[in-house]
């Protein structure tokens, strides 16, 4: 059987979350459909254990942008409160949790893990986790903590 490497490019190729979150990204997701919801994903010594909603400002089931003032004001939040940014979310409510052309021209945070939601009925795992970086798509192991 093959090891998952400790990191893929600046990423750690398996992303620690605690297990609550990964609800609330799915009741996120529940509550904005049919919209796409979006947010941002902070922790501390490489573990997810706050999660940030963010206002979708593009108010699309297509696609979702952060407006740049409520994301200074999240960085600041971050700052002040010592948390890393861990990871950037959003949801595909009527699609499978792949990246779209569209997230990976957007991925501007190349050693930040993009998480995708799904809302389809029966998809195998609606929370999933990707490397976005040069236009590459490298899909991460989550782990529920």
């Amino acid at each position: 059987m093959a090891s998952v490497p400790d990191k893929i490019g600046g990423v750690n190729a398996v992303v620690k979350v605690s297990a609550p979150l990964v609800e609330k990204m799915l009741e996120h997701a529940r509550r904005e459909s049919p919209l796409e919801c979006c947010g941002i994903l902070a922790g501390r010594r490489g573990v997810i254990e706050e999660l940030i909603p963010a206002t979708n400002a593009l108010a699309s089931k297509t696609a979702y942008e952060i407006a740049p003032a409520e994301l200074f004001e999240i960085f600041r939040e971050l700052r002040a409160r010592h948390l890393d940014l861990l990871g950037i979310y959003h949801s595909h409510p009527h699609s499978e949790n792949v990246p779209s052309p569209t997230d990976i021209a957007g991925a501007n945070y190349p050693d930040t893990p993009f998480f995708i939601i799904s809302l389809l009925p029966g998809a195998q795992n609606r929370v999933r986790a990707f490397q976005i970086s040069d236009s590459r798509v490298t899909e991460l192991t989550i782990s529920a903590e």
